[in-house]
């Protein structure tokens, strides 16, 4: 007994021959969607970096961000790297196509770069000692978990 193969037809969840679609998965994907405005950021014969300036801007304001840190200015690289993603956020919301710094849908990249990068931001500013951003609540609330 041969089980039939996965087919194309689509509609009334049966085969052309009267039997049921296999529920296995096809050997060979032909239809797998890349992440909307995963395309090249520049034209195919361009070369690869100049085809990636999207991604590479934000690992190299990253790197730079990394670089920083450990000559020991932390706060200063930890905000190059917090800027760098919500300049990712920013560059896939503003551009068609950015290469490989779309991974997931538009709204999805958008939301997970610009909260990342803000909440890095954000926690660069309150460190201690000698905090950029005071938070009247946040000492009140710490001091009251701390005891």
């Amino acid at each position: 007994m041969s089980t039939p193969e996965p087919s194309a037809h689509k509609g009334s969840g049966q085969e052309p021959g009267g039997t049921r679609p296999s529920r296995r998965p096809p050997a060979v994907t032909l239809d797998t969607a890349r992440p909307e405005g995963g395309g090249r950021a520049a034209p195919g014969g361009a070369p690869a970096p100049a085809r990636q300036w999207p991604m590479l801007s934000v690992l190299g304001a990253t790197a730079a961000g990394l670089l920083i840190t450990a000559l020991g200015y932390s706060r200063v690289g930890c905000l190059l790297i917090g800027v760098a993603l919500v300049a990712a956020a920013v560059l896939r919301r503003v551009l068609p196509s950015v290469g490989m710094l779309a991974v997931r849908s538009r709204f999805t990249d958008m939301v997970t770069y610009g909260l990342l990068g803000v909440a890095i931001i954000l926690l660069t500013l309150v460190t201690e000692p000698k905090p950029w951003l005071e938070i009247p609540f946040l000492t009140d609330a710490v001091r009251f978990t701390v005891r």
